[in-house]
């Protein structure tokens, strides 16, 4: 039974081609295509007043250098908003769940601030490293536990998506599972646990569209410390 719940985490075959591929497709095709006409309907004015909404929220605090970024940044948070909403669905896989692919999409981001930050102002870049003011004997504890914590970033950023989604799925999991086996023995309390779980639910909602914010929001701040 405990293997049984992690199951839902593992890719999905189908005559052997693993599915994840597909499923990172699929929120593209959500997306309105272009059309002659600025506004072809309410759908097409909500999307754009939300993304809209998403470029002024992250371009705000960056310059004018940084905003060539925009378009990277709004892509890769409608990505993951769709993938992790998505994947709340009944009898769906979400591939943001693995860890693999959360480092996949981080790693490189990360590096590219970093690298833009060694090639744009590299004294700047490298005294974070070392805070002004610093006492000499504490200056190479202090350059380590800098470095250290620099290169564990994009470790934070995938684990942070991965954890969050990983727990909720298996919460939604076992309380459904309390709810279906409760239901012929004590059905009050099944209500009960029912009623955890819609709520429960709304909550995972909530956790999906922060993760994914908050994922692309700290990739800003790093690049905001880089240009």
């Amino acid at each position: 039974m405990n293997l049984s719940f992690f199951d839902q985490f593992s890719t999905p075959y189908l005559l052997g081609i693993p599915l994840i591929l597909p499923s990172l497709i699929l929120p593209a095709l959500l997306l309105p295509s272009p059309g002659h006409r600025w506004i072809n309907n309410r759908l097409s004015t909500l999307q754009l007043w939300f993304i809209h909404l998403l470029t002024k929220q992250l371009m705000t605090p960056l310059n004018k250098a940084g905003h060539k970024w925009a378009l990277l940044l709004i892509s890769l948070i409608l990505l993951l908003l769709s993938i992790n909403l998505l994947g709340l669905l009944p009898y769906t896989f979400t591939p943001t769940t693995q860890l693999s692919m959360n480092m996949a999409l981080a790693l490189p981001l990360w590096l590219a601030t970093l690298l833009i930050g060694l090639r744009n102002q590299p004294s700047t870049s490298l005294g974070h490293l070392l805070p002004e003011g610093t006492p000499t004997p504490l200056i190479p504890a202090l350059i380590m536990i800098e470095t250290t914590s620099l290169l564990i970033r994009p470790l934070a950023l995938g684990v942070r998506l991965t954890a969050n989604l990983t727990a909720g799925h298996l919460l939604i999991q076992l309380i459904s599972t309390a709810t279906v086996t409760l239901l012929p023995m004590m059905p009050s309390i099944s209500a009960l646990t029912a009623l955890i779980l819609f709520l429960l639910t709304i909550l995972e909602v909530a956790v999906a569209m922060i993760q994914a914010y908050v994922f692309v929001l700290l990739l800003s701040l790093y690049l905001q410390e880089n240009i």
